[in-house]
């Protein structure tokens, strides 16, 4: 397995050896609003979403002075609109009350905020403060599961396989690396096996 996986990381170095977030933002709370956007939702939406929201507001003061009803209106596109609304609204009066107007860094803080999941969190943990994480989404499970790093039957369950697998110190770049990948060579749909540079050596195997 331990060659199998230095394989997998020199297949992601070829292909995306400098993977950017893909999320526009430009501080912690910017990101933290886009990643609970993004879910169920492609970046490509929330990018252009997000701009006209954070014209009008990108800080937890300037969000509470908006009404959930207000940012569902910015925020439809990207589905889920009266729970991510309502989600955003009360992660800023918290941040504001609780934490002194800035960010939580732990994981049991984030995680205890209005609309953050462990993915979010996880998500801010590692591309915000830099502390290791290996957010899972839907791309990374099945790739997981195609290139028989995880049997997980949730991401739960995947992550804690490829942590296994992997060493702490790349889990914020191999996390970006597979989803580029996954979007590009492994997708859920259509995917051909002798088209993707990973699959295809499991396949010859």
């Amino acid at each position: 397995m331990k060659k199998w996986t230095r394989q997998i990381e020199e297949i992601l170095d070829e292909y995306f050896p400098h993977p950017e977030i893909p999320l526009d933002h430009k501080d912690t709370y910017t990101l933290l609003v886009a990643v609970l956007l993004s879910a169920q939702c492609t970046d490509a939406r929330v990018n252009l979403t997000t701009p006209k929201l954070f014209a009008k507001a990108d800080t937890p003061q300037k969000m509470i002075k908006l009404t959930p009803k207000e940012i569902e209106e910015i925020v439809r596109p990207c589905g889920l609109a009266p729970t991510k609304s309502r989600a955003i609204w009360g992660l800023s009066k918290k941040i504001l009350e609780e934490h002194k107007g800035k960010v939580p860094n732990t994981f049991e803080e984030l995680e205890d905020l209005p609309g953050v999941g462990h993915k979010t969190a996880s998500v801010v943990m590692a591309h915000a403060f830099h502390e290791p994480a290996f957010p899972v989404d839907t791309h990374i499970h099945r790739c997981a599961h195609r290139w028989h790093l995880s049997k997980g039957k949730s991401v739960k369950e995947t992550e804690r396989d490829l942590k296994c697998l992997f060493p702490k110190t790349k889990w914020i770049k191999l996390h970006l690396q597979i989803i580029y990948f996954a979007r590009k060579y492994c997708p859920a749909r259509g995917h051909k096996k002798e088209a993707c540079p990973i699959c295809r050596i499991i396949k010859s195997k």
